[in-house]
Formats: structure tokens, C-alpha cells, sequence
């Protein structure tokens, strides 16, 4: 048998090991490309921008205005992200509340797989997914960031027998099949998700 010198064998391990660590740690950290830093900060832009209006919706004339702004602001803010940035961007969940927020195969096993892993103790904050995937036959971008419930959403998403009387008027001639209530703070209430196709 052929003897390698020590560091040969050294730096092969520490191949090995880091191929081992790359497989092992999920679809993001194996796909930290350009293009992974690029969406990510397109994603992490929109949910505080929603935030700023609905606050400032509940300030000055409470729940229920804000729920008509929500209904009309928040895709008007995905069409304007997407026509500033390249990216198709829109909202998702298991519990969709517009019917246009319903996700597709690959987005709905990815807040599965969020579900599971905020249940096993991570942080909903930092859950993501980034991956090239087939759609339609051509490589395309896709990254889902996961949308936790903070306080402010509680008063249109909470339990449904602790909203307001005029909430869920408001909600039902909006949304007559809504299925987004029920909701703590802290739980995930679904996921921005953006696509590009791949160059």
C-alpha cells in the first residue's frame, strides 16, 4: 500500500468532514450562493413594511380598517417587490385566509417542515428555504421565509372567539372561507415566498 504524507491525509478528512457538515445542514447553508443573500434580503424587506402600515391602520381608526388595508396593501406591496426586484413575490400558509395565499406542493412541504422544527425548539425567526428546483422542466430559484405571529396580528388572527364582533364581520364579507385565525404569538402563520427562474 502506498504511503500519502500526514498532511495529505489531514486535509482529505477535513474534505470529507466538511462535504459531511454541508449535506447535514439543510438546504440553505448547501446553496449559499449569490443568489441566497439576494432574495433573502428582498424577503426580510416586506414583512416590516406591512407591519408599519397595519400599525399605523390600527392607530388611527382601529382592527377593522386595518383588515381592509391588509386586503388591499399587502399585494400591492408583493407586486411592487416583485417589479422592483426581479423576484415573484407572494404570501402563503397551511391556514390561508385569502384564497390566493394558498401554496403549492413544494411550499406547503417546506411550512410543514417549519411546523416540525419550530415545534422541536427553533426559532421561527430564522426559518428559511432556499433551493433550485425544477418548474415546468428549467431550473428555478425558490425561497421560503417563514412569517411568525407577532402581537400586533393577534387581534385578526387569534382565537377566533376572542376577536371583536366587528373583526370578524369584517373578515367574513372579506374572506368568506377564511381559515386564518386561531393563532399565538410567536406560532407561524405562513411564509413569504419568492421564485426566479435560474439563469
Amino acid at each position: 500500500m502506498p504511503a500519502f504524507p500526514q498532511s495529505s491525509v489531514v486535509l482529505a478528512a477535513a474534505a470529507v468532514a466538511a462535504a459531511t457538515l454541508l449535506a447535514l445542514a439543510g438546504p440553505v447553508a448547501a446553496a449559499e450562493e449569490a443568489w441566497v443573500g439576494e432574495v433573502r434580503g428582498v424577503a426580510s424587506a416586506i414583512p416590516p413594511k406591512l407591519l408599519a402600515v397595519l400599525k399605523s391602520e390600527i392607530d388611527q381608526g382601529g382592527l377593522e380598517p386595518a383588515i381592509g388595508a391588509c386586503n388591499v396593501k399587502a399585494p400591492q406591496m408583493a407586486k411592487t417587490a416583485s417589479e422592483q426586484t426581479g423576484w415573484q413575490v407572494r404570501r402563503v400558509s397551511l391556514k390561508p385566509r385569502n384564497p390566493k395565499a394558498v401554496p403549492d406542493a413544494w411550499e406547503a412541504a417546506a411550512l410543514a417542515d417549519f411546523d416540525r422544527r419550530a415545534a422541536a425548539g427553533e426559532s421561527p425567526q430564522t426559518l428559511e428555504r432556499a433551493e433550485v428546483v425544477p418548474v415546468d422542466g428549467k431550473p428555478t430559484y425558490r425561497y421560503l421565509r417563514a412569517l411568525p405571529v407577532q402581537e400586533l396580528c393577534t387581534g385578526c388572527h387569534g382565537p377566533r372567539e376572542s376577536l371583536q364582533p366587528g373583526v370578524l364581520a369584517k373578515l367574513n364579507a372579506l374572506y368568506p372561507a377564511d381559515q386564518g385565525v386561531g393563532y399565538s404569538v410567536g406560532q407561524i402563520r405562513g411564509a413569504v415566498t419568492l421564485r426566479k427562474p435560474a439563469p
